[in-house]
């Protein structure tokens, strides 16, 4: 039972269908795990101990009458808490929305427990979701797994943390701005961004939604195609025979020359990789990515402020002061300078297709620094804020050029490969990002 913790989504899955894992006898283990963990209370936020037994006694019947509902039927899983769950606190970690209660479980989650998932509670994440680093006084910070003295990332950062620590095989969150991504990145795991409208929102608490996309946090690329399949009700995809043989590849130049050391040499190696597989690597800087970023100051602060203002005036003191201060900076914004910069947004990020139709995927850096140190971060406001902006620098690209992303493992700790496809590609981006983890292993 101890290999179940380690082991892929997938893997559990195809040892139910087996026979060789029993569905309860896992969700036992998985709750086990969580309740012996030491750091229980800084990942999870509290677990549904009940509804994942009885999901898992449901999903044992199923596997012995030959009715598996899917690949992950009886499979555990975590979800970010701000997805609402039916009956138990969906706080987004704010003490805003201290005792929030919905009635009715979020799309993704009522269609994942449509397809046999077992719910093993909610995740631990930065305050309303609008950090990158996952540094949150309000509830807990969860720990980095790879250095207990850095952040893990945000803003899904229980959820990262709840698969580093084994203690869930696939982790649902979102990203707004980089916050399925950074996290996986931080704690060497995989992270899929999906593209705006892909899965439905209903059921989410928001932060700006014309930039909030949900997205799993895996082990393997087969693990996010799986979970992406079961949120949406659909066919995973087929990730058979995947290679970089005749791939094209584009550098984003100016990004990943000018992330930090670290970061950067990793990508470098990844490269170097995807090279010895087979696939052509070029590089260029574009002016619309540089046009888009430079209007994020209009395109996430403003709508996210307008989506909160009348609970956060009510009760600013109830906020961490960096995410208050993050919230108030959209608060003078004229409409006029906001519907602009969505203009000139959408018109950026089509130039932006345009210019890359002819390659496979847009690479970077995940993220262009190392997780900070959580306690300078604590201590030190213009520390916080600088990291946080170069946390998401990169992977914020994806987010305002409306495309979906997946992050990878680069080998080096908290080092992740990022790389950017069209909108609503997600099956040939799985099917690259499976090729690209073949390279790296």
């Amino acid at each position: 039972m101890r290999d179940w913790m380690w082991k892929s989504a997938g893997d559990l899955g195809r040892g139910i269908a087996a026979g060789d894992i029993d569905p309860e006898a896992l969700c036992d283990a998985f709750l086990s795990a969580i309740a012996d963990n030491p750091h229980l209370d800084a990942i999870y936020a509290r677990t549904t101990d009940d509804r994942a037994r009885a999901e898992a006694a449901a999903a044992a019947r199923r596997a012995r009458a030959g009715n598996r509902r899917g690949p992950l039927d009886g499979v555990p899983i975590s979800w970010k808490d701000l997805f609402d769950s039916a009956g138990v606190a969906t706080e987004a970690g704010s003490a805003l929305l201290k005792g929030r209660v919905p009635q009715d479980d979020a799309a993704v989650l009522a269609a994942a427990t449509m397809g046999g998932a077992v719910c093993l509670g909610k995740t631990h994440m930065s305050e309303l979701a609008f950090s990158g680093l996952g540094l949150n006084p309000i509830t807990a910070t969860p720990p980095n797994v790879r250095d207990a003295d850095r952040v893990p990332g945000g803003s899904s950062s229980g959820a990262a943390a709840s698969v580093a620590f084994g203690l869930a095989p696939l982790a649902i969150g979102s990203d707004t701005g980089g916050s399925v991504r950074n996290p996986a990145a931080w704690n060497d795991l995989v992270g899929l961004k999906t593209t705006l409208g892909r899965l439905p929102s209903r059921g989410t608490v928001p932060l700006v939604e014309t930039m909030d996309t949900i997205g799993p946090l895996a082990r393997t690329v087969e693990d996010a195609a799986l979970a992406l399949a079961l949120m949406e009700g659909g066919h995973a995809a087929d990730l058979t025979g995947a290679t970089l043989r005749g791939a094209r590849l584009l550098i984003l130049a100016d990004y990943a020359d000018s992330s930090r050391d670290a970061p950067r040499a990793a990508f470098e190696h990844a490269v170097k990789r995807f090279r010895d597989a087979g696939a052509h690597v070029e590089r260029a800087e574009l002016d619309p990515v540089k046009q888009a970023m430079d209007l994020t100051p209009l395109l996430f602060a403003p709508e996210g402020y307008a989506i909160w203002r009348h609970r956060i005036e009510e009760a600013p003191h109830l906020m961490y002061p960096r995410i208050l201060a993050r919230f108030r900076q959209g608060r003078d914004a004229l409409a006029a300078d906001v519907l602009d910069a969505h203009r000139k947004r959408a018109a950026a990020e089509a130039e932006y297709l345009e210019r890359t139709a002819g390659y496979d995927a847009v690479i970077l850096p995940t993220s262009a620094i190392l997780p900070p140190d959580r306690a300078r971060l604590e201590s030190d406001d213009d520390y916080y804020v600088s990291e946080n902006l170069m946390a998401l620098r990169n992977t914020r690209v994806g987010n305002v050029l409306g495309l979906c992303g997946l992050t990878l493992p680069t080998g080096v700790p908290m080092c992740g490969v990022m790389a950017l496809a069209p909108p609503m590609q997600e099956e040939r981006l799985l099917r690259l990002g499976a090729a690209m983890e073949l390279a790296l292993a």
